[in-house]
């Protein structure tokens, strides 16, 4: 029987972990916290994907995978210092992603009732994993500001647009999972 690599180092047992270029940070760092923030968005498009009935939805699923791949890129860019990436040849993001993104979203928003109202976040669990995805979205978003606020670092080219469009789109696709499965939205009204 061949040996199996751990998948533990030991090395992060003191509270540092390493970046793409191997300078160790603290695992407080606001870099690990940003491409942390992005692998947890990852996965609530994976919890997502998983109430989708394939049947159905088999184009969505087929596109939020790339998403998936997209953030992967992404997170990968942020641990990696700007002057660093370069040197490791990262999958980067481009205009064209985004473009798609936008074609993405007029068709689905095109399919979908106008809004005259907020609506509450809700509908299907599939629809319901959408919006923990668009908010996790604008969260990193807003963290992706503070990052280069406070670090005087660039971001990853097309991180800001990408991270923008993309909760619009989950926000949509959100909706139209309701629609396809015939799910009425439920709008907001003021309580007091």
């Amino acid at each position: 029987m061949a040996n199996k690599s751990n998948l533990y180092t030991k090395m992060g047992d003191n509270g540092e972990t390493g970046l793409v270029g191997g300078t160790r940070v603290s695992k407080a760092d606001a870099r690990i916290d940003l491409y942390g923030e992005v692998d947890e968005l990852n996965s609530w498009v994976g919890i997502a994907i998983t109430q989708l009935p394939l049947e159905k939805f088999k184009d969505e699923i087929t596109y939020l995978q790339r998403v998936q791949c997209y953030l992967f890129d992404l997170g990968s860019n942020l641990a990696c210092e700007a002057e660093q990436r370069e040197n490791f040849k990262l999958p980067k993001l481009n205009e064209e992603i985004i473009e798609e993104l936008e074609k993405k979203i007029d068709v689905l928003d095109s399919q979908c009732p106008k809004l005259k109202n907020f609506i509450l976040p809700g509908g299907s669990k599939a629809s319901s994993s959408l919006h923990l995805c668009r908010t996790v979205c604008r969260k990193i978003e807003r963290k992706m500001v503070q990052f280069r606020l406070q670090h005087q670092e660039e971001l990853p080219v097309h991180a800001a647009p990408f991270m923008n469009r993309l909760s619009d789109f989950f926000f949509v696709l959100s909706r139209h999972v309701n629609v396809k499965e015939g799910i009425e939205e439920v709008p907001w009204k003021p309580q007091v």
